[in-house]
């Protein structure tokens, strides 16, 4: 016999909440790892004693948490989502009968108190601080890496940069464009290379017009990611323009940013040949004391089949290069009275050998075919560079290789599972909220998943 459905009316239902979310829910896992104890003491300072009280700022923090985590992209959409599951209602405390609030309560929170206090780096960091409690981090190596994020900016709607005009873009209006305005000092935007792009979108000036491999161009940001390479956490991570110099700078700022806050430094490092620059080298082996697991920029290398400067022996206690034919090439050939005459202060040098060993020499096809001499020039902080290639011979670069594509696959799973594929907001404080928002995201997702919060562990906890 066929079976039919009726729903009975009732005037009291017995209905518990906390029986109808699954014990091994996402989001239950990650309601013990989010640690917002101090949120509202960060906030407080910005809030009037008088009117009526606000929106909790804990349930916006809570429903902006399950957009990322879930790959809700809309605030519309994230709204009724909310207002529909019950999981989502648990996890935000609104219980059965919880008002939600509107989409535009994001947008008020997000340019006012959230940046004024800078809370979304707040929540960001107390995330990193509970993967150090849960024995996630060992500090013993980093991995470094950017990804391009396609920005909210349309080619048709953009300017060439000779047509660009900071004046008229700052009588506009726009808030994404005073913002860059603001930020044109910083590296990490305006002042991190004098060359100014093709094109520039009147709606996010900010956004770099640029192309990946095998894609047409786009206006992008670029998310930096500094990863502890022993789970895959995310230490720190920074917004800036789709450019090396942007990308090596916001390296260095995320380094000392994660040493200052937690007080790690690693004891080595990470990346691929973009960071492989003579600075960078240097700041990392003599100033910060870590080894460079990093391929090193080297545009000495000739691919004419005769001698490159690597075929040259460095004699650093002689200040020489030593040619393969054992002739040797200096910079200064006379014995100064004065020492300060030959003292090093920067820059690049060339050593020469002398005209008579060269042209005697049986290999001089091989060394200067169309050349009197031979001369080979050393740049600044070549001891840094000879270094990181000495390091790259060593096994620890090969395992550091493999560790290296986490950071790969965070930026993989960041498009793909959480649905980050284009940005949302505009300016450089949209894009930096977007990209805390996700490390975020994350994080909590990677200690649900290390550590996961049985029924049984929280009882004996």
């Amino acid at each position: 016999m066929m079976g039919t459905q009726s729903a009975p009316a009732q005037l009291f239902y017995d209905f518990d909440l906390e029986d109808h979310v699954p014990a091994n829910h996402m989001l239950r896992e990650i309601d013990g790892f989010l640690d917002i104890d101090g949120m509202r003491a960060k906030v407080q300072p910005f809030y009037s004693h008088l009117g009526r009280p606000s929106i909790d700022p804990e349930l916006i923090v809570r429903m902006l948490v399950i957009g990322y985590v879930m790959g809700i992209r809309s605030e519309r959409r994230l709204c009724d989502e909310v207002h529909l599951n019950l999981a989502y209602r648990w996890f935000c405390r609104l219980g059965l009968d919880g008002k939600v609030p509107n989409h535009s309560t994001f947008s008020k929170y997000r340019h006012g108190k959230f940046r004024e206090s800078d809370l979304l780096r707040h929540v960001f960091e107390a995330t990193v601080e509970r993967c150090l409690k849960e024995n996630l981090v060992s500090g013993e190596g980093f991995a470094v890496d950017a990804s391009l994020i396609p920005a909210d900016a349309n080619k048709t709607r953009s300017l060439p940069a000779s047509e660009w005009n900071a004046d008229v873009a700052r009588k506009v209006g726009s808030r994404a464009a005073r913002e860059y305005l603001d930020t044109l000092d910083d590296a990490a935007f305006g002042a991190a290379s004098p060359s100014q792009p093709k094109f520039v979108a009147k709606s996010d000036p900010a956004a770099q017009w640029t192309r990946a491999e095998e894609s047409r161009p786009y206006f992008a940001y670029a998310t930096n990611y500094l990863i502890d390479t022993e789970n895959s956490v995310i230490m720190d991570v920074e917004a800036t323009r789709a450019i090396r110099q942007a990308e090596v700078g916001a390296s260095k700022t995320m380094l000392g940013r994660t040493e200052k806050r937690f007080g790690i430094k690693p004891d080595w490092i990470a990346a691929d040949t973009a960071y492989g620059s003579a600075e960078n080298l240097g700041w990392l082996v003599k100033k910060q004391g870590i080894i460079p697991f990093i391929p090193v920029i080297d545009k000495a290398e000739r691919s004419d089949g005769t001698w490159s400067r690597s075929d040259f022996e460095w004699d650093e206690e002689n200040d020489q290069y030593i040619c393969p034919e054992g002739h040797s090439l200096r910079r200064f050939r006379r014995n100064y009275s004065d020492p300060n005459r030959v003292k090093k202060i920067g820059g690049t040098y060339k050593y020469r050998a002398l005209k008579a060993h060269c042209q005697a020499c049986p290999s001089k096809q091989r060394c200067c075919p169309n050349m009197d001499a031979r001369a080979v020039t050393r740049e600044p902080d070549e001891d840094a560079r000879d270094f990181a290639r000495s390091a790259r011979k060593s096994r620890a670069y090969k395992i550091s290789r493999n560790k290296r594509k986490k950071v790969e696959m965070l930026f993989a799973h960041l498009k793909r599972i959480l649905n980050l594929t284009r940005l949302r907001l505009r300016g450089p404080n949209g894009a930096k909220d977007e990209f805390l928002l996700a490390a975020i995201a994350q994080n909590l997702r990677k200690l649900a998943r290390r550590r996961p919060r049985t029924p049984q562990t929280e009882a004996i906890a």
